[in-house]
């Protein structure tokens, strides 16, 4: 009887070890379709310019790797970085998952591609890229962990001749060689004429562009993450600073007046007369409206 006991008890040992050691079964096909319907999701909120819901759909600890940017961490870092994007002017961001491989009840990749493109000073930029996300399972509901987009929009090349690049050697261009476009950003009224005279206001690396305003011309509050170094070419020039445009508080500058406008710092302005200035500032130029939260 002790034996026979013993057999049985190997027998149910047996057993639970089995159970326990068989892998928990994945529905691929249930949570590759939940992983496609939150990305929709974190589509329309960035179109949408939620912020909130964007930081909800991630990890507290979440991690984001885009190009060209710093590494953004946590709910704080992120809600910062995408404060940022969605307030580009005409950003519009979309992206296609060619494999989502659900590899454990908690946790899944996803790989794909996305086209980001924007209203940059000289206007449309498009910029195409894969990605790498790295979802997490928490409390029963599907998070990014890691979101690693990688650009694969090539770099001008070396020596290639284009007045938007960065050259090593001394640069002229005359008065009357400049190519001026039309400036068109959100909140800002038609009108404004934009040339740029050196480097590429939407890289990194320093750049020099004039704007210029009809007469009676007014833009509003806005803010730029970088300094901003301002010269009053001709005309009158009005330029007040604080977070709300009171238009009693504005000062009024001359042609051969000098501005400097530090990084954050939310301003508003206008002209009397045609006028123009000239700025020069270190890129990627970004342009927010309102004051920085």
């Amino acid at each position: 009887m002790k034996d026979l006991r013993r057999i049985r008890l190997a027998i149910a040992l047996g057993v639970l070890t089995l159970v326990a050691c068989t892998p928990a079964t994945v529905n691929q096909a249930s949570e590759e379709q939940t992983i496609r319907g939150l990305e929709n999701d974190w589509q329309r909120a960035i179109a949408a310019r939620d912020v909130n819901t964007i930081v909800s759909l991630h990890a507290p600890d979440a991690v984001v790797m885009m190009s060209n940017s710093p590494l953004a961490s946590g709910s704080s870092g992120i809600r910062s970085a995408y404060n940022g994007l969605v307030n580009t002017p005409g950003v519009s961001l979309t992206w296609v998952p060619t494999k989502i491989d659900v590899v454990s009840p908690t946790v899944a990749t996803d790989i794909g591609t996305y086209t980001l493109a924007y209203d940059g000073p000289q206007g449309r930029v498009t910029d195409h890229g894969n990605y790498t996300t790295v979802w997490h399972k928490i409390d029963g509901q599907w998070r990014v962990a890691i979101d690693a987009p990688v650009t694969t929009t090539p770099f001008p090349m070396a020596g290639a001749s284009s007045a938007s690049m960065d050259m090593a050697d001394m640069q002229m261009l005359a008065s009357s060689g400049l190519a001026w476009s039309d400036f068109a950003s959100p909140g800002f009224d038609p009108g404004m004429k934009l040339a740029v005279l050196h480097g590429d206001p939407g890289k990194k690396g320093d750049y020099v562009l004039r704007l210029q305003f009809p007469d009676g011309y007014k833009f509003p509050v806005h803010w730029h993450p970088g300094g901003e170094h301002l010269s009053v070419l001709s005309g009158t020039f009005f330029l007040g600073m604080g977070n709300t445009a009171e238009w009693n508080t504005v000062r009024t500058y001359a042609p051969g007046d000098f501005i400097y406008i530090p990084a954050r710092h939310p301003h508003f302005g206008g002209a009397r007369g045609v006028t123009v200035i000239q700025l020069h500032g270190e890129g990627p130029f970004q342009l927010f409206l309102g004051s920085p939260k």
